[in-house]
């Protein structure tokens, strides 16, 4: 199954955004561990975009495509007009000197690359789209009903 979702690149989106993610991934076989996870991933690669790429311009936008592939998942973030983040050059930061520092970001893609299997950005002329996959685990923890 697909699930698609369009947004304007406004920080206000986010949150819309996020709850799109839950409520596709409410319908899958995951924990609460796990579904907040790839709900955190997602929400990183998109905040980038909008806040980085698209300088939260309300005039763009971003797609979010999401596919059961099982055993995998798949979640696309899609831009138009955005340049390409070099993830081939990428190194996780080391978060003794982002405390060092005082540094207030620059984790989000390091705990993207920890909660995903797969990450890729891939760039046809003027089209970036961020791929991230994980291999989805059936549900291992409980939700409770308290």
């Amino acid at each position: 199954m697909i699930h698609y979702y369009k947004a304007s690149c406004s920080r206000d989106n986010l949150k819309l955004i996020r709850k799109f993610v839950e409520a596709v991934l409410f319908e899958m076989p995951l924990g609460d561990i796990e579904t907040n996870q790839l709900i955190l991933a997602v929400d990183e690669v998109c905040a980038n975009q909008i806040i980085h790429t698209y300088k939260c311009n309300p005039t763009k936008s971003i797609e979010i495509v999401i596919r059961d592939e099982a055993p995998n998942l798949v979640f696309e973030i899609i831009n138009d007009e955005g340049s390409q983040f070099d993830l081939t050059g990428y190194q996780d930061p080391s978060l003794q000197n982002i405390v060092k520092e005082r540094r207030k970001g620059g984790i989000g893609l390091m705990l993207v690359h920890k909660i995903m299997d797969k990450v890729e950005v891939d760039q046809q002329e003027t089209k970036c789209t961020w791929r991230l996959v994980k291999k989805i685990n059936p549900k291992v923890d409980i939700k409770a009903n308290c």
